[in-house]
């Protein structure tokens, strides 16, 4: 065999090895790979180790399997003809039995995800008032996925979730809206304060009643006590044999200075002026005898008690 043959052989070899390494693939997990024979479309090939044709086959896309967020901004009209900024996300993924819809049905599927998304919100949200675009955001949003789930599906994308992540009115707008919620907090604020002023204001006055009508009965009381001590007193001083003016005269001025010793022991007291002379004194209790004959004399009131002052 001369060189040359061997040359040839070896370089026959060489190109077999070429060809049979660039036929060899491999396809990673979560992505599917499109074959094309001759410009047509031949296979789908997954994960794995995969064989093809050389210069017959060719690997024309790698389709992503996972999951993919598309984010769309939006600016649009409320029914009260507030501009609103919403942002929403659209989460989807091709599905695995329709890679080859995926791939040769569109161009760009977020090309055609986005026009969905522009095309539903612009007809949802016109319809509500700013307030309740807030409070109905999570309906606006499963408007969104129905429209997509069922226009997406035909090219082999299922829409796994759609949501509307911001929601920004112009500014002005929302400047306003702080002031209106800050002069809302301070209202309430302002009728609990009043509220609160209010039940201390009553508790007080309740306590000053109850106080109040505590120290009427403990007065009522005493008075009672007192009168029927002073009753007793004159029963046993007439046992006694004393007659009847004296032991009024030695009650009173008992009574008289036991109230200047009372006196004199609180220490709030301030000065009183009281008349000590023989005559002052007898004074004092000719009216103090008179005034509490008077009442003795009276069965409605000395049924009730009375008080010396």
């Amino acid at each position: 065999m001369t060189n040359t043959m061997i040359a040839l052989i070896g370089t026959g070899s060489v190109a077999i090895l070429i060809l049979a390494i660039g036929g060899i693939f491999v396809v990673r997990q979560k992505t599917a790979v499109i074959v094309e024979r001759l410009g047509r479309f031949h296979s789908i090939r997954t994960a794995g180790l995969n064989f093809k044709i050389p210069i017959l086959d060719k690997v024309v896309a790698v389709q992503n399997l996972k999951i993919q967020q598309l984010d769309v901004d939006i600016e649009t009209k409320t029914k009260d003809n507030v501009f609103v900024n919403t942002k929403v996300s659209v989460q989807f993924h091709t599905l695995p039995d329709r890679v080859r819809e995926s791939f040769y049905s569109l161009e760009d599927p977020s090309v055609q995800i986005e026009s969905y998304v522009f095309d539903t919100v612009r007809s949802e949200i016109p319809k509500m008032v700013l307030d309740e675009v807030f409070s109905n955001k999570d309906s606006v949003a499963l408007s969104i996925k129905e429209s997509l789930t069922e226009a997406m599906h035909s090219f082999g994308y299922l829409i796994d979730n759609s949501l509307i992540t911001d929601l920004q009115p112009e500014h002005s707008v929302k400047e306003a809206m702080n002031r209106i919620n800050a002069t809302e907090r301070e209202k309430e604020a302002a009728d609990n304060e009043a509220e609160a002023v209010k039940i201390r204001m009553v508790k007080i006055a309740e306590a000053e009643a109850e106080s109040k009508k505590l120290q009427g009965t403990g007065l009522a009381q005493q008075r009672q006590e007192i009168a029927r001590g002073i009753r007793e007193s004159i029963e046993t001083l007439k046992e006694s044999g004393v007659n009847e003016e004296e032991v009024m005269t030695l009650l009173l001025v008992t009574q008289h200075y036991d109230a200047v010793q009372d006196i004199a022991k609180n220490s709030r007291t301030n000065t009183i002026m009281l008349n000590y002379s023989p005559t002052g004194v007898s004074d004092i209790a000719t009216q103090i005898r008179e005034a509490t004959l008077s009442v003795a004399g009276d069965p409605e009131v000395s049924g009730h008690g009375f008080g010396v002052q």
